[in-house]
């Protein structure tokens, strides 16, 4: 947690120059999106970990139906293969590609398979929220995890139900929008802030001030930036030169903490009023040692007892009390780190001083 904490200080003391980011990395157009793509098919090929035909009866039938389609009749044989895998195929649709190009794929298990490792995807229409098919996917499933099994113990690493296909999608249908026919250019910031969005539209007037002699952002509002193309120049190499401008970008002062890692996440505007914190740990030991109690030799009337011993040993740590506060993240950190506590014993003082009403900044807990 130390090395967390010192880590931030060190990135925000280099200086305002390295918090400058791309207006590409902090906005997108509006209107030039992603769009989802699913489908649902089959892996072949599984070294008999596929899915079982009594505990997934959806595979069986999509089975027997590409066999149908191929010319062979299978509808009254009970099929008893684990070489079969029924699988969900996602994709993502870039904006404007073409007919012909391709994209990635993910493919996840359906059934009760245990692994699609050394598997082939066939065939797989992939649709969009409309109902109509845009790529075809298909080809050998990339695994990283395994998993291996006996009587007595098993050993899995990473997901092997879960796979990736490099360009594994063919694309048949293009979606209708072209870049040229987008009805306005608009900025939409991917962290709203009313005071970035004015840097944006700042910076981008000077540079098309001095290039080309006019201004052409307007901040709309906190989440928005509307453009005006100049004149003599294409959409496109104009988009160009305004994703390469640098802004800082605005950050509202927050605090995020993830009890489950014990990752405490301190940004750079958290400042917290000063305040005197201690804090000290409780833990409580308690050993059984129990002992058998025989009779004498020869006795007749004696019996073998268990005795119970316990030793319970109370211990209390800490009880240091330091001055908590700052106005900068490097006056912060030092003061936590004078109380010198563990992950866990920060996040308590941390949602403590929020209660106080001493933390002047947003606490997210995941």
């Amino acid at each position: 947690m130390r090395l967390l904490l010192c880590l931030l200080v060190g990135l925000m003391a280099a200086g305002p120059a390295h918090s400058m980011a791309r207006i590409k990395d902090i906005a997108s157009l509006q209107g030039v999106r992603e769009n989802q793509l699913v489908g649902y098919g089959l892996v072949i090929g599984l070294n008999g970990s596929g899915d079982s035909m009594r505990n997934a009866p959806f595979t069986e039938q999509s089975l027997q139906s590409m066999l149908d389609s191929m010319g062979v009749n299978v509808r009254n044989a009970r099929l008893r293969t684990r070489n079969v895998a029924a699988v969900v195929v996602t994709a993502e649709l870039p904006a404007f590609i073409g007919k012909g190009g391709r994209v990635d794929v993910s493919v996840s298990s359906l059934g009760d398979a245990t692994s699609l490792k050394g598997g082939t995807l066939i065939a797989t229409p992939l649709m969009a929220a409309d109902g109509s098919v845009y790529a075809l996917a298909q080809g050998p499933l990339a695994v990283s995890g395994f998993s291996a099994a006996g009587d007595a113990e098993s050993l899995a690493d990473g997901t092997p139900t879960a796979g990736r296909i490099p360009n594994g999608a063919l694309i048949e249908r293009e979606i209708g929008d072209r870049f040229a026919d987008i009805p306005a250019l608009v900025l939409e910031l991917n962290n709203p802030d009313f005071r970035t969005a004015v840097r944006v539209a700042d910076a981008i007037n000077t540079y098309t001030r001095d290039r080309y002699g006019v201004r052409v952002a307007r901040e709309r509002d906190y989440r928005s930036v509307v453009l005006r193309m100049p004149k003599r120049i294409g959409m496109t190499r104009f988009i160009a030169e305004i994703e390469g401008l640098l802004v800082q970008p605005d950050q509202p002062a927050r605090l995020v903490i993830d009890e489950r890692t014990g990752t405490v996440v301190i940004g750079r505007n958290v400042q917290i009023s000063t305040v005197a914190v201690t804090h000290g740990n409780l833990s409580v030991r308690v050993v059984e040692t129990p002992q058998v109690s025989q009779p004498a030799p020869f006795a007749r009337r004696g019996q073998t007892e268990v005795v119970p011993r316990t030793f319970i040993d109370a211990n209390e740590e800490g009880g240091r009390m330091a001055i908590v506060g700052g106005s900068d993240l490097q006056t912060l950190v030092r003061g936590l780190n004078r109380i010198g506590l563990k992950p866990t014993g920060i996040i308590a003082i941390l949602q403590a001083i929020k209660t106080a009403g001493a933390l002047q900044a947003e606490l997210v807990i995941q």
